[in-house]
């Protein structure tokens, strides 16, 4: 995901910024919430390192045990 493209979407719910970010080569999203008061540069930070530590996060295929 290093260079990849990001897909964001921004949908206000009262006082906060529901904030998606969707990596397009996966289809992974995530979602965080912001106040409205944050710019749209925070926000997709926000959204990105989560999304980073999502895709980073995601645990290899286990080896199947044998017996």
């Amino acid at each position: 995901m290093a260079d990849g493209e990001v897909y964001f979407e921004f949908v206000q719910v009262g006082q906060q910024m529901r904030v998606a970010a969707i990596d397009a080569h996966t289809g992974t999203e995530v979602i965080v919430i912001a106040p409205v008061s944050a710019t749209k540069a925070q926000m997709q930070q926000m959204g990105l390192a989560k999304l980073r530590k999502k895709l980073g996060a995601e645990p290899k295929q286990a080896p199947r045990r044998l017996f």
